[in-house]
């Protein structure tokens, strides 16, 4: 019996330090690139090929990009990324295909800016925010000294 509960209890440590993988954006693989012809493939041939674009160019319609990752968890451990690529195509004004390149598959680590962005406004100090309401309001207002008089004498 003690046997059978270590079989198990092993067995399980075992499962839980596989690798779990996923995939992420569109990986796109050589022989798919290599389907691709410039000067004679259209867009609807890429699409077709390589499926939507994962981004296209925020100031060029005619620029597409493919951006993969695969990446490999295991255990409590972080994520690491074990294949990424970035895959650029260009198009003519008339939709076919001028080229097809990859542009690297390392992502830039991008610095968080910690600095404050001002803002206009008033800058009150604690004691400012907690007095400052002090003497705004007028107690209840007699109806009678209202423009108008009360309708109701």
């Amino acid at each position: 019996m003690k046997n059978l509960c270590f079989i198990l209890l092993a067995a399980t440590a075992l499962t839980a330090c596989t690798p779990m993988v996923s995939n992420r954006g569109n990986l796109v693989k050589d022989y798919q690139m290599a389907t691709l012809q410039p000067g004679v493939t259209t867009k609807s041939d890429v699409l077709r090929a390589l499926g939507s674009p994962t981004t296209q160019d925020a100031f060029d319609e005619n620029k597409w990009f493919y951006i993969g990752q695969v990446k490999s968890k295991t255990g409590i451990f972080d994520p690491k990324v074990t294949e990424e690529r970035i895959v650029a195509v260009t198009f003519n004004k008339d939709g076919i295909m001028e080229s097809i390149k990859d542009v690297g598959g390392k992502g830039e680590a991008i610095p968080y800016n910690r600095d404050k962005t001002p803002t206009s406004g008033h800058d009150y100090t604690v004691m400012q925010q907690l007095l400052g309401n002090l003497g705004r309001f007028n107690g209840q207002t007699d109806k009678k000294s209202l423009p108008g008089g009360d309708p109701s004498h």
